[in-house]
Parts: structure tokens; sequence; C-alpha cells
């Protein structure tokens, strides 16, 4: 709380007399009334606290101390402290009040009075709470899957924060639990108990082990530091995790000669794929009437007017610096249906307004006749 101000050496005397009329001999300034109780204060750093104290009447002496020694002896201000100060809302109170308090102004501090009856000392111990500061977070990491991860969240406060993990990006349905772990160890774990959504893990943990990571447990991670005194602190840290390219999807298609046709490849992969297209052993470019479009993980391969040498079969290449797969695809020739005759010949049957007619020639019909007359 601040060194005591050196007094004027013509006034040393004045002023050791006041001290010994204020604690009278063989009384220490630390002895308490054991009949009063020491009473706990509780302030948040940066607010301020009021210690009380009363007298009996004006004519008492009273004197304020902590350990390191005096800080008001009657209006005598001995701290050099700018934020400390008497509170006198009525003539027999004998107040401090510290502004701005902060953790080195926690301890006792003892209200002494004396009395025209008997000397009395009233004991405050002051609290100081602090509100959770995260100081040092892992920084955005990246690694290939199997590894094993460890992620570093370090807080601050009083009381002692709660640390707490959470995975806030899954990114797959099937992803794998909430961490857990031991109160007390330090550590907190993937485990293979619990459910699908990246529950959080409350302990005192502040290290997060992944061991043996998956493409899954890619994304954010929410360190957050929590206790009962203010707003939790909260920090995140993203976790990329690099793993070999895998085909999702090979779309073959089929297409009529002078028509477009289109063949779809998707990989999924960190980073991101190359991809290639292969006709046989031949590396296919764009260009004669052939067109590659890539888009991260995805790859079109078009084809303007489709011929005969365009049919048969293709390969997708999807490659990075962890691996290389491919697939197969096949762009198939399309038969086109016959169109019926419009102008149907004689003997033929035609669809007229949704009936059937028989066109046959006028001599056929004589000729018939004429063999049943004659039994032919």
């Amino acid at each position: 709380m601040g060194g005591r101000a050196q007094p004027d050496r013509k006034q040393l005397p004045l002023v050791l007399l006041r001290l010994l009329c204020l604690l009278p001999t063989g009384l220490p300034v630390r002895s308490l009334d054991f009949t009063r109780g020491t009473d706990n204060i509780t302030v948040r750093q940066g607010d301020t606290a009021i210690l009380r104290c009363y007298v009996e009447d004006r004519n008492s002496k009273v004197a304020w101390l902590n350990r390191s020694g005096i800080i008001f002896a009657g209006q005598d201000k001995w701290s050099l402290d700018p934020r400390v100060e008497l509170e006198k809302k009525s003539p027999l109170e004998y107040s401090l009040r510290i502004q701005k308090v902060d953790v080195y102004d926690e301890g006792s501090y003892t209200c002494s009075v004396q009395t025209q009856h008997h000397p009395r000392t009233s004991q405050v111990y002051l609290i100081v709470q602090v509100p959770p500061k995260i100081y040092n977070i892992s920084s955005d990491v990246t690694v290939n899957e199997g590894s094993n991860v460890t992620l570093v969240c370090m807080a601050n406060g009083r009381p002692e924060p709660v640390i707490t993990w959470r995975h806030l990006t899954p990114t797959a349905p099937n992803s794998p639990p909430a961490p857990t772990g031991g109160r007390g160890t330090g550590k907190s774990f993937w485990s293979s108990m619990g459910d699908s959504q990246g529950r959080e893990f409350e302990g005192e943990e502040e290290y997060l082990e992944i061991l043996g990571i998956t493409r899954e447990q890619s994304g954010k991670y929410e360190c957050k530091a929590a206790n009962e005194v203010s707003s939790a602190d909260i920090k995140q840290v993203r976790v990329t995790v690099n793993y070999p390219p895998t085909i999702t999807e090979s779309k073959s298609n089929e297409a009529a000669t002078g028509r477009q046709a289109l063949l779809k490849c998707e990989a999924s992969a960190m980073p991101t794929p190359d991809f290639e297209w292969y006709r046989d052993d031949t590396r296919i470019n764009s260009a004669n009437g052939l067109e590659i479009k890539s888009m991260g993980s995805q790859s079109l391969l078009m084809v303007a007017n489709v011929t005969e040498e365009h049919y048969g079969n293709y390969t997708c290449v999807a490659a990075n610096k962890l691996g290389v797969t491919n697939a197969s695809l096949y762009l198939y020739k399309r038969v086109l249906p016959t169109l019926p005759n419009p102008f149907p010949g004689p003997g033929t049957g035609r669809v007229d307004n949704g009936s059937m007619s028989l066109a046959v020639p006028l001599w056929l019909l004589a000729v018939s006749l004429l063999c049943l007359l004659s039994k032919c």
C-alpha cells in the first residue's frame, strides 16, 4: 500500500507523540478484539473498496494500519498512495476508501481505536477478485492425418478460472465425441465415449491432446476461461488436417454425336487436389474441342461437339503432396430413336384422330369379290 511519508524533522516529536497517544504501551497494533471476528470484504479488481470503521465518540483516537505500516493516524495520512482516502459520512465514521483496487492490495487491515475507557481493534481482510484472462493459447496449426496434436490454453484469474475446450466445427456427421479427462491432470483427450456433437469438456485442463487426429477433427477449437467474477474470456484455435485425395464422385455420361458432353470428377483432400485427365495413356489438355475446368475439389471435362472419336474410357487423376488417386469414367454413345414415316404408303395403317383406318385399292377389292363368287 505504498510507504509512509517522511515527516519533517521539526515535526517528528509531534508525530511520535500523536502515535504514542493513539497506541498505548503494551498494545500491539495487530492485536484483535476477539469479541469481534475478522470481516472479509471481496472486491473485483479495478473497483473501489470501503473498509468500515466507527468510533464511540469524537474524542476517540483512531488509526488505520496494514502489513506495510500505518496508513492514517487520526487525520494525518502516512501512506503515499493517492488511491487511499478516509471515508467520513458521519462524525463517528472512520472508514478507509481504496480506489482502483489491485491484487497487491489484498490482505489484512486493522482499525485501531483508543477510547477513554479501553482500546479496541477491528480487522478487515480484503479479498481481491480478478476476471479470467487467457494469456497464452496455441497458434493455428496444420498437421497430417494420424498425428498427435496438443493444444495449450493458459489463463489466470482469482479465483482460478476453469478451462473449457470445445470443438466448434466438426466436419462430418460421424465426428468423434468431445474430449474428456480427469480434473487436475492438466490434460484432456478424445474419448471413444459420448455423442457426435463435440460437446464441451469442463475441467482445469490447460492442455487438450488429440491422439491420431482424423480429418473429421479438423476445424476451430474454442478455449473458454471462466470464473464467477465476470464474463468468460474466449479464444479460438484453428486445426487444419492434411490428408491424401479420395475420389468421392465420378460421373460417366452419354451423348449423341454432334451434341455437348460433360464428365464430372470430385475428390476430397487437404490441401486441395490438382486434377489431370487422361484418354488411354495420353494426358488431355484444353484443346481441340475439349475443355477442362477445375474448381476446388471438383473437375469437369467438357466436349463441345461429340464425334465418334470421343466415345470411350477416360481417367480422372487427383493428387496432392500426400498422395494420388484416380477413377475411370465413360462417355457412351446415345442412339436416337427412329421417327415414324409421316407419309405412309398403300396398304399401311395410320392413326387418324385416334382411330385406325386402312387404305386399300379398289381393284384389289373387285378381284377378291370375283374370286369368292367363282369359288376359286
